[in-house]
């Protein structure tokens, strides 16, 4: 079984196309199947099943990714603070239209390959982040496939340190200690983060040392970690406001603990930015982010119904009406989570972060594969499965990408969708008490 697990993993990094979609979801299939099997049979031997996942993702350590072009412009933004430029306030079609690209050492070749859409807006990607661009600049100054690996290194090593943290949480909150591997085997997210170089396994591994720090009441440092997983990617931000009730209901801890962490966790923030900070970077940085609500769409869920009966009834587009009314439905939906239920325990507060970030997404305007990860790793903590199945599903999505151009299917997006939300119908109906801990 390790064998053909190793066998498909390699065919995955070295020899697909992502608009091979018929062997990207074959192969995906089988690697879900089996690993889930492996775990079944060897769930007590950690020890071999940490090691086996550490050497799947080594499979893909000389491989360029293979999904998605992002890592173009991570190198690109690395390169540039290597020559002491702020790569918030500038674009790299910018570079390019001022004929000043050939300072940046490969500049065309990575423009060309971050493709127009990415190259044309300013980088929306936080200064943690930054600084591990930075890292493979430094340590690869010449060379795309070296810095792939420099990044692809440091996701694996934070790969591991979340497993060490999940082992740690779930024997906190008495649950089979295995579940660990429910990520860390999961096929998404070897092959997602470790081979496709998203960053969403460096904010988990903040996020789930956070948590632990908090469990233990070591509160300073706690928000410090929760900060750091902010400034990889700004989705934690979702789950500040359901600390509120866990602070003020815990019998050690109090309202003026809740202050002190909202206030640190943005200090540390605030400190990973300083290094960036210019007259222009929140403008450029703002509206990048905007562009996720208020002009991509992509495998979207409840977005896709609204746009359609905008058609019918507007005869046009209405994503920027629509990005704004979800954006509320999100921001009401996460308040009502944070101050009418009772997240008094961690086994609460982390059900309340699994469905607060289900109901971001399923309100979403896009939805790209590596996202389900953050959910996902929540999920490991509670009793919810419908992610699981989420992280299968979600990878219809690249049925879009075609040799001569994109086109979703939108009867696939249907499935996917159709199949999460009937899991999550079927735990509703089978747990006694609706979001139970």
């Amino acid at each position: 079984m390790m064998l053909a697990l190793c066998a498909f993993y390699f065919s995955f990094a070295y020899n697909l196309v992502r608009t091979d979609f018929v062997k990207l979801s074959s192969l995906y299939l089988a690697l879900f199947f089996l690993s889930f099997k492996l775990i079944q049979q060897q769930k007590t031997n950690w020890k071999l099943l940490l090691g086996f996942g550490i050497a799947c993702r080594l499979l893909f350590l000389f491989a360029l990714p293979n999904l998605s072009q992002d890592f173009y412009r991570f190198i690109w933004d690395g390169r540039l603070i290597v020559e002491g430029i702020n790569p918030y306030l500038s674009t790299p079609q910018q570079w390019l239209a001022s004929g000043k690209i050939a300072a940046i050492v490969q500049g065309e070749e990575l423009v060309k390959g971050m493709q127009a859409l990415n190259a044309s807006h300013f980088t929306n990607y936080p200064p943690v982040s930054q600084f591990v661009y930075a890292l493979a600049g430094i340590v690869t100054p010449k060379n795309i496939l070296g810095s792939v690996m420099v990044m692809r290194i440091v996701l694996i090593f934070t790969d591991v340190i979340t497993f060490i943290f999940f082992r740690k949480l779930l024997q906190y909150l008495k649950l089979p200690l295995h579940q660990a591997f429910w990520y860390f085997l999961n096929p998404l997210v070897i092959i997602e983060l470790t081979g496709n170089l998203h960053f969403e396994g460096l904010m988990v591994m903040f996020l789930v040392i956070a948590f632990y720090l908090l469990l233990k009441k070591k509160l300073i440092w706690a928000a410090i970690l929760f900060g750091l997983s902010v400034s990889v990617k700004l989705l934690p931000l979702v789950l500040l406001p359901l600390f509120f009730n866990y602070f003020r209901k815990q019998e050690q801890l109090n309202i003026y603990k809740l202050i002190t962490f909202y206030g640190v966790n943005f200090l540390s923030v605030l400190l990973t930015f300083l290094p960036f900070l210019s007259v222009n970077l929140i403008q450029n940085f703002g509206d990048s982010v905007a562009l996720w609500f208020n002009t991509f769409e992509f495998n979207a869920s409840l977005y896709y119904i609204i746009r359609w009966v905008g058609f019918q009834t507007m005869g046009w587009n209405i994503i920027s009406i629509a990005g704004k009314i979800l954006s509320v439905i999100i921001l009401l939906s996460v308040l009502s989570l944070a101050f009418f239920r009772k997240n008094n325990s961690c086994q609460r507060l982390f059900v309340s972060m699994l469905f607060a970030l289900s109901i971001y997404f399923l309100c979403a305007t896009t939805i790209h594969p590596w996202y389900v990860i953050t959910p996902l790793a929540i999920s490991i903590l509670t009793r919810y499965r419908f992610i699981l199945i989420w992280s299968v599903s979600v990878m219809l999505s690249y049925s879009a990408y075609r040799t001569n151009g994109f086109e979703e299917k939108l009867y696939l997006v249907a499935l996917e969708y159709i199949l999460v939300i009937s899991v999550v119908a079927y735990e509703f109906k089978s747990t006694k008490k609706l979001f139970c801990g």
